[in-house]
């Protein structure tokens, strides 16, 4: 007969000689792998791409480049902006490649082509740089994240904190694709219904090389603002020409509903002095944003963009999720992540609410002048801060998800 003694510490023996094997029939194939599908080498490769690509790696290395035992790694993929291109690397990547988790996937229309093939496969994606808010709306998913803004937030919020400064009527220049499109959309109805009035629009092709006309047409409205709906090439084309013009000279201001701080420092402060804009995250804020971004700085030679900063705090959250529940299973790691307030350097009273929007505070900005601002990349004063709830609005009941 074997005691009872030396039965039970055999018994405890297994258990723990077959806890190891459990914790990894919980991390599918052994690894967590990353893939970062961008813009490596078109007009928003500055915004994201390589940028994107290195706050990913940085935040798997601050996690210690293992969750519960495993290794993470990060892969990278161009799709080109091409929605075809990044629904094919989604594909191999989840079907062939053992990729767990997609992140960033600039412009919209790839955006959701790469949703598309999430929901089909049950993978996770999470993306920062695209706008639309049928992502989490109509199309809304189980699968997929959106982190950093939506084509609401930014119009709406920088529309109403703009009129309540006085400036009540609007003329717009408006990138002629669904992402402008949508930007005015959404600007123009709140300044309507904060008493302002929109007293005209002009829509330039997407990359078009020459936009005078369209600036000289904002400039005869006599509009107090002028807004930028739409995003990189034109948006720093036409801020330029603005200036160029005498556009702020002559009284009137410009808001862009999507501009980034590379778009800013592009331009020079000497052409984009007085624009407004709306933005989820300044490098230069408090100690927080500072710390990370001097060190993101010492690997990229530039300070982050909003984009590039929400990849960061999107793949450290989700590593984060994945170690508390002790699974990578994409539902439990996102239930996970919906029971977690999102608070760090990047995002302010940030959750993820049941549609998958990622609610946070935003931020209204001003560019400086030359002669106000006192270092590099000291470029943006901020005027006031934007309410998460304010700024995004009500879950949109188009969305499955969204409790009726």
């Amino acid at each position: 007969m074997i005691p009872a003694r030396t039965l039970s510490l055999l018994a405890a023996l297994l258990a723990a000689m077959l806890m190891p094997g459990a914790a990894r029939a919980q991390i599918s194939d052994d690894a967590v792998k990353i893939g970062v599908l961008t813009d490596m080498n078109g007009p928003a490769s500055t915004p994201t791409g390589q940028g994107s690509v290195t706050a990913a790696q940085m935040a798997v290395d601050d996690f210690g480049g293992k969750v519960l035992g495993k290794p993470v790694s990060v892969i990278i993929g161009d799709h080109q902006l091409k929605p075809d291109v990044g629904a094919a690397i989604a594909r191999r990547w989840y079907d062939t490649e053992q990729v767990d988790l997609i992140v960033d996937v600039p412009v919209s229309a790839v955006g959701l082509a790469v949703q598309s093939i999430a929901n089909e496969k049950k993978k996770l994606f999470i993306t920062q740089s695209t706008g639309t808010a049928d992502f989490h709306g109509k199309f809304c998913s189980p699968y997929a994240l959106q982190w950093v803004f939506d084509t609401h937030a930014l119009a709406a919020g920088t529309a109403q904190e703009v009129v309540k400064r006085g400036g009540d009527s609007w003329f717009f220049i408006t990138d002629d694709y669904a992402f402008g499109h949508s930007l005015e959309r959404d600007a123009s109805e709140v300044v309507t219904k904060t008493g302002g009035k929109v007293v005209g629009s002009v829509r330039p092709p997407f990359a078009t090389s020459d936009v005078s006309s369209f600036i000289l047409q904002a400039q005869a409205s006599k509009a107090k603002i002028v807004g930028i709906a739409g995003g990189p090439p034109n948006n720093v084309n036409e801020i330029k020409t603005a200036g160029e013009f005498g556009i702020f000279k002559g009284g009137q201001q410009m808001a862009a509903l999507l501009a980034l701080i590379t778009d800013v420092h592009g331009l020079g402060l000497k052409a984009a002095q007085g624009l407004l804009l709306t933005t989820s995250f300044y490098w230069d804020m408090d100690d927080k944003t500072r710390e990370w971004s001097r060190r993101y700085f010492a690997k990229v030679n530039r300070m982050p963009t909003m984009w590039q900063a929400g990849v960061y705090s999107a793949v450290w959250h989700y590593l984060d999720a994945i170690k508390e529940t002790g699974t990578d299973d994409p539902l439990k790691v996102t239930a996970r992540m919906r029971e977690k307030p999102v608070e760090d350097f990047f995002a302010r009273n940030g959750r993820l609410r049941e549609d998958n929007l990622m609610v946070h505070d935003l931020w209204l900005a001003q560019v400086k002048s030359p002669d106000e601002s006192k270092y590099p990349w000291d470029y943006y004063q901020i005027l006031a801060k934007i309410p998460g709830e304010q700024a995004f609005g009500p879950p949109d009941r188009a969305c499955p998800m969204v409790k009726k």
